[in-house]
């Protein structure tokens, strides 16, 4: 093993999808890659980090190796808004159970401080009344904007919010204490479905490309918008781009004048969508709007763990300082500023964007592999993943080691 330190995790060169105003403050010992494990995990979000530190903690004596193709927190968990909320997208799946107690159960067994507060979440609409019962909104909204209309509270839900950047972290050493091997810049090109399953790796090591081939037991595909070629998902969900800023601090009067000072976060029911949340720092995050993948000329980039082939989409080819990524935040800072008069000369210190991957009536596709039984994808959470991608990362670690069943889901499509 070797020894265990505090390592920055933000990289020097600015990453054209800007920054969240999270850090991860990890960085996993280096290692050389191994020949055969018995478990291979690809994607060090919170889905395979929590299934890497479950596995190692139920199973101490199998191999653990996650494979990331950039840094932990370069893809969607580290550039979420950090929003923990309950069930998924899709509303209470059969076998679900309780998300927030099992989140919560999770990072406390991993000692994690995630910052992790549960006021309840508010929902927002434009015409509908305010529902009773529904906690501090009842029939009195604290909160009145002008964004499409009258904006208000009409329900209070269960969640809350946490720090993203404190749960990768806490994640990724809880799962190197127990002895998982993480990779960073270790990029899977391409599965064969052999027995055992081959994993074509590229790791780009100090500016020098290297292959290898690994052979595992078990795979788990718990990657993000750039894995459908490897998952098989292209059918079955769509990428897309969704964007973020955040504020410098609010003054307490700001912040009451907004109808925020609970801390409650929020997000609407109706279109045009927005959510958003106080920051410790008293900033306030807001987020909205999509972009579809680039569909162009070839890209030099790849994608699906390939090569980008006649003109294929890519993420990646865009940058929130440019095109249309640049304009769906401009659009999204005049919403905001136009949405109460406390708001409107707020300074914007973040902008950033992030992958969400969209599945057909929201839900988050858990199960083996049309190809091979061994093989496990856990995917497609349409914004829900904060919470739920780490209370499923757990679950896949059970049925990785057949101590419980995936759940009965109707498939996509």
């Amino acid at each position: 093993m070797f020894p265990l330190h505090q390592r920055n995790a933000m990289p020097c060169k600015p990453h054209p999808w800007g920054a969240p105003p999270w850090t991860v403050d990890f960085r996993p010992a280096p290692r050389a890659l191994p020949d055969l494990v018995d478990f291979a995990i690809v994607g060090g979000g919170f889905t395979g980090l929590s299934a890497a530190a479950w596995l190692r903690r139920f199973a101490p004596g199998r191999s653990v190796l996650v494979l990331e193709s950039a840094s932990l927190g370069n893809g969607a968990s580290g550039r979420t808004g950090g929003m923990a909320l309950a069930e998924t997208a899709a509303g209470p799946l059969p076998g679900l159970g309780d998300v927030l107690a099992g989140y919560k159960k999770i990072l406390r067994a991993f000692r994690i401080d995630s910052r992790l507060t549960l006021p309840g979440v508010w929902e927002l609409c434009r015409s509908a009344p305010a529902t009773k019962g529904s906690g501090s909104a009842g029939k009195h909204s604290p909160i009145c904007w002008n964004d499409s209309g009258e904006l208000k509270v009409v329900r209070r839900v269960p969640g809350g919010t946490v720090d993203p950047g404190k749960v990768l972290a806490g994640l990724a050493r809880a799962a190197e204490n127990a002895g998982a091997w993480i990779v960073e810049h270790a990029e899977v090109r391409a599965l064969d479905f052999l027995n055992p399953l081959r994993l074509r790796v590229r790791r780009n090591l100090r500016g020098r490309k290297h292959s290898k081939e690994i052979r595992a037991a078990q795979v788990l595909l718990a990657t993000n918008a750039f894995s459908l070629e490897l998952s098989d998902l292209r059918t079955a969900a769509v990428p897309k781009l969704t964007f973020a800023l955040a504020t410098a601090p609010l003054s307490a009067a700001q912040r009451k004048a907004i109808g925020l000072s609970s801390r409650h976060p929020f997000y609407t029911i109706d279109f045009p969508y927005l959510w958003g949340r106080l920051l410790e720092s008293n900033g306030v995050i807001f987020g909205a709007g999509l972009v579809p993948p680039y569909a162009g000329p070839p890209s030099r980039f790849p994608i699906g763990n390939r090569s980008t082939k006649n003109g294929a989409h890519d993420l990646r080819r865009y940058d929130v300082r440019r095109g249309e990524p640049a304009a769906r935040l401009r659009w999204l800072e005049s919403r905001v500023r136009h949405l109460h008069p406390a708001l409107a000369s707020v300074r914007i210190t973040h902008r950033w964007g992030g992958p969400i991957l969209l599945t057909d009536k929201m839900r988050p596709i858990f199960r083996r592999h049309p190809r091979s039984k061994q093989v496990m994808l856990l995917a497609g959470y349409n914004g829900h993943g904060v919470a739920l991608s780490v209370y499923l990362g757990k679950w896949a670690a059970q049925a990785l080691l057949a101590r419980r069943s995936l759940p009965r889901w109707p498939l996509p499509g």
